[in-house]
């Protein structure tokens, strides 16, 4: 069949067949299925679905992903908006659509899944320690609008009651603040050492090198000690989810 034949028979585009033959494109789990059946792959093509939607996240997203595959604990500070680990779909979905220059919608679907994928981290049995710390203003900021950051605020009121989840929010009205050098994430490993991750406007890093580590987990310890309680910060956000 052309590309044309085969778009034409699976609802798609002569250009975005070509694309996925190319690999510019990655193809969704329907393309898959579609060509398949219309190919009588009996199979071959549709089983390729996982393997091919994890290659389809971004290399810094699949880098984050294996290392919080494997935490045994992780702890991440976050200044600017909800950390990655904590959003909601709608929420993650504004963040993407906030971005500059703007992303298409095929890429947007793709970076939100991979978001949500990684959330996987909370079923993962034995559980891993998971806690953060979340700056004031990332719960008052209505990125998305008044309806997303609700059921955002409601997302982190109900993770905050998993045993194995701790939340604390940074108050904006502290004069000791040791966390002013931005966001940044340690991960303790249940194979390797401990790392840190930090992210900056686009550009993702992880910190292997014992030294820095160490520099990061007495921060992240001071910034731990500065911050509300877990039961202070939980209140903290139920008083600003009723005045949202």
């Amino acid at each position: 069949m052309t590309q044309a034949e085969l778009g034409s028979a699976i609802g798609y585009t002569e250009h975005q067949v070509s694309a996925v033959e190319r690999g510019r494109r990655i193809p969704k789990p329907v393309f898959l299925d579609k060509a398949d059946e219309v190919l009588g792959a009996r199979g071959m093509l549709a089983e390729f679905k996982e393997d091919v939607g994890k290659v389809g996240y971004p290399k810094k997203v699949r880098d984050l992903a294996r290392l919080e595959s494997d935490a045994a604990e992780l702890g991440a500070y976050a200044t600017h908006h909800i950390h990655g680990l904590l959003q909601t779909k709608d929420y993650t979905t504004a963040l993407y659509r906030m971005r500059r220059p703007t992303l298409d919608e095929d890429t947007i679907e793709e970076y939100v899944a991979a978001r949500m994928a990684r959330q996987a981290i909370f079923e993962r049995r034995p559980a891993p320690f998971l806690s953060f710390v979340q700056e004031e203003v990332t719960l008052r900021r209505p990125l998305g609008g008044t309806m997303v950051m609700r059921a955002q605020l409601e997302r982190l009121l109900e993770v905050g009651q998993l045993r194995n989840v701790e939340i604390q929010v940074m108050p904006t009205a502290v004069e000791d603040h040791a966390g002013i050098g931005g966001s940044f994430m340690l991960v303790d490993p249940h194979h390797g050492p401990k790392v840190g991750h930090i992210e900056a406007q686009r550009y993702s890093r992880v910190i292997p090198e014992r030294q820095e580590v160490r520099r990061l987990e007495g921060l992240y310890g001071i910034i731990r000690a500065q911050a509300l309680t877990p039961q202070q910060s939980l209140k903290f956000v139920e008083e600003v989810l009723e005045g949202t």
